[in-house]
């Protein structure tokens, strides 16, 4: 494949043609924030927050979504980028809860960080805000849509899973949100709870259950895992504070993300000291259920008694 070489402020790169202007940068180690940019799913191009100056062109490109030409310059902090960065960090909190403190993100809110990186303390727009109410149908995942950003990752990362594709944007305008299917919570969807979409939201949108109130991100202590349940390989992140495994959560970025719940569970069971009871859904309905019958293991428990028995 044909090589490109550009300028990306005042810095001469050389990259593989087709590459995006955002990769050419992080590949020199040239910063450009992002909101909605997945290097596993890229092309989305949706929060803007990427944009960079090129001369020549018109407006100012979303550099994830822009390919590199020979010859190009790239001005990544000019004054009109910094504006720009500002501006739309503005429109996010315009309709963001203001409840950081409190917020089980705080610390590793992408929003938060940038909001600090431009120095946009509050915002200058007022107007009409949204007010959905919490849903905690989910004895898993809690979902609240007033801090949702729109960022589409939760969408696209579950989308990605053949066969799934549980959540997708709705309604229009000022009223557009993620929903499930007919807009029903999401413990009465077809969720499966593998929490991949809590792994990717940047914000304080989605939260995994289980680890709700149990420390703060500087607290904690994350140790990589993979699950061996299956061939797949998922990986997780063991969740440690003062020595102790408190929580399992899905590992982002890159491959292997989480699939299933029965893998969680599993890692949960086997290295968190005080594990949740397991819940799974019946007759529309959660409800506590065994360990065995969590990790689909009912039958291997019974054979065992009856071969014991013998």
């Amino acid at each position: 494949m044909a090589n490109v070489t550009l300028t990306i402020d005042g810095q001469k790169v050389t990259v593989p043609a087709g590459t995006t202007v955002l990769d050419a940068a992080r590949s020199a180690g040239i910063f450009i924030p992002t909101l909605c940019h997945d290097p596993v799913i890229p092309g989305f191009g949706a929060c803007r927050l990427c944009v960079v100056e090129i001369p020549g062109m018109r407006n100012l490109p979303a550099s994830c979504v822009t390919t590199v030409a020979e010859g190009m310059v790239v001005h990544t902090a000019s004054e009109a980028v910094i504006e720009a960065r500002r501006t739309i960090i503005d429109l996010l909190l315009a309709n963001h809860p203001q409840d950081c403190l409190t917020c089980e993100k705080n610390g590793d809110c992408r929003l938060q960080d940038y909001a600090f990186m431009y120095g946009v303390r509050q915002t200058s727009f007022h107007g009409e805000r949204k007010n959905y109410p919490l849903d905690d149908s989910n004895p898993y995942i809690i979902r609240d849509q007033n801090k949702c950003i729109l960022c589409g990752k939760c969408v696209r990362t579950c989308q990605a899973v053949p066969g799934r594709s549980v959540i997708d944007f709705g309604y229009r305008g000022f009223n557009t949100r993620v929903v499930t299917a007919m807009d029903v919570p999401l413990g009465e969807s077809d969720c499966v709870y593998c929490a991949r979409c809590v792994a990717v939201c940047p914000v304080g949108a989605l939260t995994y259950r289980p680890m709700a109130g149990k420390g703060r991100t500087w607290e904690m202590q994350k140790k990589p895992v993979t699950c061996t349940f299956c061939e797949s390989g998922c990986t997780f992140e063991l969740n440690i504070k003062d020595g102790k495994v408190i929580g399992i959560t899905a590992k982002e970025p890159g491959p292997g993300r989480p699939l299933c719940l029965k893998g969680r569970l599993g890692l949960e069971l086997l290295y968190v000291e005080e594990p949740m009871t397991p819940m799974l859904k019946k007759d529309g309905r959660f409800v506590p259920v065994s360990w065995a019958e969590a990790l689909g293991l009912e039958g291997v428990v019974a054979r065992m008694k009856e071969v014991e028995g013998k």
